[in-house]
C-alpha cells in the first residue's frame, strides 16, 4: 500500500470516527475524544513510519491529534443540525488529508530539500490557526475562571507554537533557543487571555481575538528565524494586529 493511500485511508478513519461520537453517551465523549486524538497520533505514525525519526514523534504527530480533538470538541457546540455537522465532518476530513500530506513533507525535508517545502509551511501555519481557535473557542465555552482560562491558553499555545516554530531549521534536535522562543510567546498568550477574560465580549470575539494574536507573533517569529524579517513584513502583521484589537474593542459590551 503506498503511503499517499495510507494518509487517505486515516483521514476517511478519523472522519467515520468522528461521526461515530455523536452515538456515544455525553458522559463518556471527552474520554471517546482523547482516544480519537491517541488514535490519529499512531496512525499518523504507522502512515508516516517510512520517514519519522525520533525528532518526529515530537515535532510531526502532535498536530494532527490536536487537530482532530480540536474539531471533535467544536462539534458539540454546533447546534443540531444536519447540513452545519456534516459541513464540518467535510472540513474535518479535508483538512486532515492535507494536514497528513504537509507532515509527510516535513519527515521527508529533514533529510533532503523539497520544493514544496515552503508551502507546506504556509499551509501548516495555517492548520495550527485553525486548531488553535477550535481549541479557544472550546475553552472559552466553558465560562471557566480567568486564570484557568490564561493557564490553558498557554498550555496549549506551546503544543502549538513549538511544532511550528521547528518547521522553520527541521533541525535532528530541539535546541534550547526553540524552547525559550515557545515557552515566551506561550506566555504572552496566556497573558493575552488573562487580560482578554475581564472583557465583556463574545466567546467567537474572544477566540479571533486571541488567534489573531498568535497569528501576529508565530508569524512575526517564523519570519525572524528564517532570516526572512523586514520592516515591511513587521508592519503588516502588526497592522492587522491593530486592526483587529480595535474591532474587538467596539464589540464588546461596554454597557
Amino acid at each position: 500500500m503506498t503511503k499517499r493511500r495510507r494518509l487517505l485511508i486515516e483521514a476517511a478513519l478519523l472522519s467515520l470516527g468522528l461521526l461515530g461520537i455523536q452515538s456515544v453517551d455525553i458522559s463518556y465523549r471527552y474520554l471517546v475524544i482523547l482516544f480519537l486524538g491517541i488514535a490519529a497520533y499512531f496512525l499518523t505514525a504507522f502512515s508516516l513510519k517510512e520517514d519519522l525519526k525520533k525528532i518526529s514523534f515530537l515535532m510531526n504527530l502532535p498536530l494532527p491529534a490536536l487537530y482532530t480533538m480540536g474539531v471533535a470538541l467544536f462539534y458539540f457546540l454546533l447546534p443540531e443540525v444536519f447540513l452545519s455537522r456534516l459541513f464540518i465532518l467535510i472540513f474535518f476530513g479535508i483538512g486532515m488529508y492535507a494536514l497528513l500530506l504537509i507532515e509527510n513533507i516535513f519527515t521527508i525535508a529533514t533529510e533532503k530539500t523539497i520544493q514544496l517545502l515552503r508551502a507546506a509551511r504556509a499551509v501548516g501555519f495555517l492548520m495550527t490557526l485553525v486548531t488553535a481557535f477550535l481549541f479557544y473557542d472550546t475553552l472559552f465555552s466553558f465560562r471557566l475562571p480567568s486564570y484557568i482560562n490564561s493557564l490553558g491558553v498557554f498550555s496549549l499555545s506551546f503544543l502549538l507554537i513549538l511544532p511550528s516554530l521547528w518547521t522553520i531549521s527541521l533541525s535532528d534536535r530541539l535546541g534550547r533557543r526553540l524552547i525559550d522562543y515557545s515557552l515566551v510567546l506561550s506566555l504572552v498568550m496566556g497573558q493575552l487571555a488573562l487580560f482578554i477574560s475581564f472583557w465583556p465580549l463574545s466567546i467567537a470575539a474572544v477566540s479571533l481575538f486571541l488567534v489573531t494574536s498568535l497569528y501576529v507573533i508565530l508569524g512575526i517569529s517564523q519570519n525572524f528565524l528564517s532570516g526572512r524579517l523586514f520592516k515591511n513584513t513587521m508592519a503588516e502583521y502588526l497592522r492587522v494586529g491593530i486592526i483587529v484589537f480595535i474591532i474587538t474593542f467596539f464589540l464588546a459590551s461596554w454597557g
